[in-house]
C-alpha cells in the first residue's frame, strides 16, 4: 500500500478492506472500515463548517474509544491538526494545552466534559462531544455540505498532530509530528513485524500517546485488522473478561500490567504448593514451573497471543525472566514521542533478556 499522508492511508485501507471490522466496542458498536471513512469525512465536514481552515488546531480530550478515531483522523487527515491530551491529565494542564497549542475547536467525551473550565469554553470556536458527535457548542452541518471537504488534504511535511507530553519537568510540552513522521514509522513497524487482515488488537493504553495511536490504530488502519477496546477503564477483573472475549492475537502495554499479573497470581499459586515452591528456588526447577505456567498464562491471554509489546518503562528483570521462560510471546520496545515514537524494538523471536532489541530498520542511534 502507497500513502504519503493520513488521509491516503485512510482512503487506501477503506477501499481495499471495506467490509472488515475495524474498531469495536467489546460486545457493543463497532465500525466497519467503510463506516469509519464515511464518519470521518462527515466530521471533517463538521469541524469545516464550524469555521476550522488548514493548519488550524483541535483538541481531542477523551479516553480510548472507536470514536476517538474518528474525531482526530476527521482533523489530521483533511488538513487540520489533531492535538490528543492525555485522559488523566489535570485542569490546568488541560487548559495550558488548549492556550499553547491554539485550539480552535475541541472534541471532549462525556466523562471528561467537567475538565473544561467555562473560561475554556468561551475561548473555543467550538465544541463537539465525542460520544454522539453531539454540537455542544457551534454550528450543526447537513450532509450537502460534506463534499466540500474532500479536496481538503496535507502534504508529506505538513503537521498532523502535535502530542503533548507528560510535563515531567514542567508545563506539558508540544512535540510536533508531520504526515511523513507518521507514515513512515508505520510502513517501518509493519516491516519489522507483519500485521494482517486477520489480526485482532486489544487496546488499553491511551491513544492520545503516539505508541498507541500508531502502533494500535495506524498500524491496524494499515493491515485490514480489529481493534477492540473496554468502555471501562482496564482494572483486572474486566481485563480478564476482556482477554477471553476478544481472544487478541496483538496487544500492546506498559510494564505494571505484566508485573502485577506476575506478582499477584502467577508467584502465590507457586508458594501455595509447598513442592513447587521449594523446586522454583532452583534453576532448573523454576524453568521447568516457568513452562508449565506460561501455558497456563497463554490461555488465560486468549490463546492466540503472537505479539505481547512492553514499553513506556524498564520491565523488572525477574518478571522478563519468566515471560522468556515461559515462551510467552513478548516484546520490549523503547522510543521517544519526537520519533513517532519507535526507536528500538525486537520480534519475540529475537527477544534478548533485559534488552530493547536492535534499531528499527531505517532509524540510526
Amino acid at each position: 500500500m502507497n500513502f504519503k499522508n493520513l488521509k491516503e492511508l485512510l482512503h487506501c485501507s477503506t477501499e481495499k478492506y471495506a467490509n472488515n471490522k475495524f474498531l469495536c466496542f467489546i460486545g457493543g458498536d463497532f465500525y466497519t472500515f467503510r463506516q469509519f471513512k464515511e464518519k470521518v469525512k462527515a466530521i471533517a465536514a463538521l469541524v469545516h463548517k464550524n469555521g476550522a481552515v488548514a493548519g488550524d488546531r483541535v483538541g481531542v480530550l477523551c479516553q480510548s474509544m472507536p470514536n476517538w478515531g474518528v474525531a482526530f483522523m476527521s482533523c489530521a487527515a483533511y488538513g487540520k491538526i489533531g492535538v490528543p491530551m492525555l485522559p488523566d491529565f489535570s485542569v490546568d494542564e488541560i487548559n495550558n494545552i488548549i492556550t499553547h497549542s491554539e485550539c480552535k475547536g475541541l472534541f471532549v467525551s462525556k466523562r471528561l466534559y467537567h475538565k473544561i473550565t467555562d473560561e475554556m469554553k468561551e475561548k473555543l470556536q467550538f465544541i463537539i462531544e465525542v460520544d454522539d458527535f453531539k454540537v455542544l457548542k457551534g454550528q450543526e452541518c447537513n450532509e450537502a455540505e460534506n463534499a466540500e471537504v474532500e479536496q481538503m488534504t496535507s502534504a508529506e511535511e505538513d503537521l498532523a498532530t502535535i502530542i503533548y507530553t507528560s510535563g515531567t519537568t514542567g508545563n506539558s510540552k508540544g512535540v510536533m509530528l508531520t504526515h511523513k513522521n507518521l507514515c513512515s514509522h508505520v510502513l517501518i513497524a509493519n516491516k519489522m513485524r507483519p500485521s494482517f487482515e486477520w489480526d485482532v488488537w486489544l487496546s488499553v493504553l491511551p491513544l492520545s500517546h503516539p505508541l498507541e495511536l500508531s502502533l494500535s490504530f495506524l498500524l491496524p488502519m494499515l493491515a485490514g485488522s480489529s481493534v477492540y477496546y473496554l468502555e471501562k477503564p482496564p482494572v483486572p477483573k474486566l481485563l480478564m473478561q476482556a482477554l477471553k472475549e476478544v481472544r487478541p492475537t496483538t496487544m500492546l502495554t506498559v510494564p505494571m500490567i505484566i508485573e502485577k499479573l506476575y506478582k499477584n497470581a502467577v508467584i502465590p499459586k507457586i508458594n501455595a504448593n509447598p513442592i513447587m515452591a521449594k523446586m522454583y528456588k532452583s534453576v532448573i526447577g523454576r524453568k521447568m514451573i516457568n513452562k508449565i505456567v506460561g501455558k497456563t498464562l497463554r490461555e488465560m491471554f486468549g490463546g492466540r497471543m503472537r505479539f505481547y509489546g512492553i514499553g513506556g518503562a524498564k520491565l523488572d528483570g525477574t518478571v522478563e525472566r519468566f515471560l522468556l521462560e515461559a515462551n510467552f510471546p513478548y516484546a520490549i520496545g523503547y522510543g521517544l514521542t519526537e520519533c513517532s515514537p519507535l526507536l528500538a524494538g525486537a520480534t519475540p523471536d529475537l527477544v534478548k533478556w533485559q534488552t530493547t532489541g536492535p534499531a528499527v530498520p531505517n532509524v540510526q542511534l
